[in-house]
């Protein structure tokens, strides 16, 4: 089967693989000098590997027979200080390649995570999180036969097979032919093994985000499992997904497995030939004992090192499959950030020109030719239905998202042309998603930016936040650990940790989304309190569904339909008798019951 008979899609594939062959290499360059010395300690052993056969001819043709008693102890001599030498090539290359092949794991990881963090927040909207952690985890596992193992084993056995082929060569050139006879056999059999691999590998990478996918879910949401029953419906999800797993992971075994058999065969076939004319030559004289046992020790020897060169294609069509879905990771656009001015910290006027949003083409539109002006320290509350646009208009503010149409302004200054940093410095954001993470209670108060903060200004903020009531009760108060997303605290506890941590940030503008949805009536009460001072001074942006908690905003805007149907305040909404009386009538009866 030649080049020519592929077809352009295959011949393609085979050029990609290639690069990103080449790209994956290229993050072991930082550590060329050890890897080298791998591949040097690797070159050596391949080499060495005529040596036995080499010292058996001579030993059984008797050349050493007759000599005196201090020549015996030369053959043995030989023979230990090979294999120790072979011990320690053997024990520097195995464990400098494997150092390499976790670094550059480390740092593929590293390159990922750094990816991650960076990209912006339509791209989670479209990805799961188990599906991105699985490439994390298992993806960058399964690159580090391909990156390092793989380079190796093929230096240390393509010289093992070199090496032998040319000591048989120079025992007798004719027998050696038949070698070559079978080379081009066995490079057919591997490359139609390898399309096959590769395809099926591919389908392993997804099948195994799947698996952390649906264990995620079940794990996160195990209350809703219980209280709903739901725990043989997921046994059934989980079953489907490891059986797919399990069903592709046998699709790349069988291939692999075929095809060390079938090369050996071939081989054993070659073999069996050379042993027929090899006896014939030493039945005529014209092969002397050593040399026929050399010979076939030699040939013998190949079978080794080629199982080795074809089985390496399995790690290696994972790898590659692997490498794709890590390097498609690495090669997501990050956030866009064209801005260019640097604000300091900003008045917090705010303004919405003819602003449209969608999320998805074809869908209708989150917001549609939405115009405000929100003036500095003003307290504007959004409010609606589900789905009216509240959120997406707030979303925006920090460039979470990007208009389609439309520009915003804070200070005068497109949103666009200010830098992401500077910008998001000037906000701090308090959502209904809660937003902690499994450190202490002082550390997700003072969280990134805000690491630089005095304990006198974190207890400051949590006093503020209502949250000493219940930190000076725990043990360790501040240097509490909380869990994973909080879940050793309460919902009104983990609430009033995350308003914490925007009181400590002191931004101009102030997002709260649902900020207190999470609350009793009495932790409402005193939150409420805490966002009366904070507003001071502030732009603040309410977003309530309990409509009693933005009765003394400066302006409430009402929404419906991604567009603003009513504007004005709590009174003067209430007597027109529109969407918010309505509204506000049906929270009310609501938190009555």
């Amino acid at each position: 089967m030649s080049q020519s008979n592929d077809s352009p899609l295959d011949q393609s594939i085979e050029k990609t693989d290639r690069a990103l062959y080449l790209r994956l290499l290229m993050h072991v360059k930082p550590y060329w000098r050890l890897f080298a010395f791998s591949l040097l300690c690797m070159a050596i052993l391949g080499a060495l590997e005529p040596a036995l056969p080499a010292l058996l001819k001579p030993l059984l043709d008797g050349s050493f027979v007759g000599k005196t008693d201090a020549r015996l102890w030369f053959i043995p001599l030989l023979l230990v200080l090979l294999f120790l030498l072979r011990g320690i090539l053997t024990f520097a290359s195995h464990v400098s390649s494997h150092w390499v092949a976790h670094r550059v794991i480390m740092d593929l990881r590293n390159r990922m995570f750094n990816r991650l963090v960076s990209l912006p927040t339509s791209f989670f909207d479209e990805y799961s999180s188990g599906s991105l952690i699985s490439k994390l985890t298992f993806d960058t596992a399964q690159v580090q036969g391909a990156s390092t193992q793989v380079v190796t084993v093929l230096v240390k056995d393509s010289l093992a097979v070199l090496g032998l082929i040319l000591f048989m060569l120079y025992m007798n050139w004719k027998l050696s032919l038949i070698v070559f006879v079978l080379t081009p056999v066995i490079a057919i059999i591997v490359k139609i093994v390898s399309k096959r691999m590769r395809a099926m590998s591919h389908r392993v990478q997804e099948s195994m985000g799947d698996i952390t996918h649906v264990a995620q879910e079940a794990i996160e949401s195990q209350k809703a499992v219980k209280i709903y029953s739901g725990q043989e419906y997921e046994k059934n999800r989980f079953q489907q997904a490891i059986n797919k797993a399990r069903q592709y992971n046998m699709k790349v075994v069988i291939p692999a497995a075929v095809n060390g058999p079938i090369i050996q065969f071939v081989m054993a076939v070659g073999l069996a030939i050379i042993i027929y004319f090899s006896t014939s030559l030493a039945q005529k004289g014209l092969m002397t004992p050593g040399e026929f046992v050399s010979y076939f020790t030699a040939m013998s020897m190949l079978l080794a090192p080629i199982r080795r060169l074809t089985s390496v294609n399995e790690p290696l069509q994972k790898g590659l499959a692997a490498a794709r879905s890590i390097f498609d990771l690495i090669d997501e656009t990050a956030e866009i950030d064209h801005g260019t001015i640097k604000l300091d910290r900003a008045k917090g006027a705010l303004r919405f020109d003819q602003v449209s949003m969608t999320y998805e083409h074809g869908k209708a539109p989150a917001l549609s030719n939405v115009s405000i002006t929100i003036n500095p320290g003003e307290t504007v509350a959004l409010v609606g239905a589900s789905g009216s646009g509240k959120s997406t208009l707030a979303n925006l503010i920090p460039r979470f998202y990007h208009p389609d149409h439309g520009q915003i302004f804070l200070d005068d200054h497109d949103l666009e042309t200010i830098t992401l940093d500077s910008l998001r410095a000037n906000i701090a954001l308090v959502s209904q998603e809660i937003m902690l993470f499994n450190d202490t209670i002082g550390n997700n108060i003072a969280y990134g930016s805000l690491r630089g903060a005095t304990e006198d200004e974190i207890i400051k903020a949590a006093t503020a936040a209502h949250a000493m009531e219940f930190i000076n009760k725990l043990p360790d108060g501040m240097d509490t650990m909380i869990g994973e997303s909080g879940a050793r605290l309460s919902g009104g506890q983990r609430q009033r940790l995350s308003i914490a941590r925007a009181l400590l940030k002191n931004a101009p503008v102030l997002i709260l989304d649902e900020a207190t949805s999470a609350l009793d009536t009495e932790s409402e009460k005193h939150i409420q309190e805490a966002l009366e001072t904070l507003r001071k001074g502030r732009t603040c942006i309410i977003i309530a569904h309990r409509l009693s908690t933005i009765e003394n905003a400066d302006r409430i805007l009402v929404m419906a339909g991604g567009q603003i149907v009513e504007t004005g305040t709590h009174d003067q909404l209430i007597k027109k008798q529109g969407t918010y009386a309505r509204l506000h009538q049906l929270s009310f009866t609501q938190e009555a019951e």
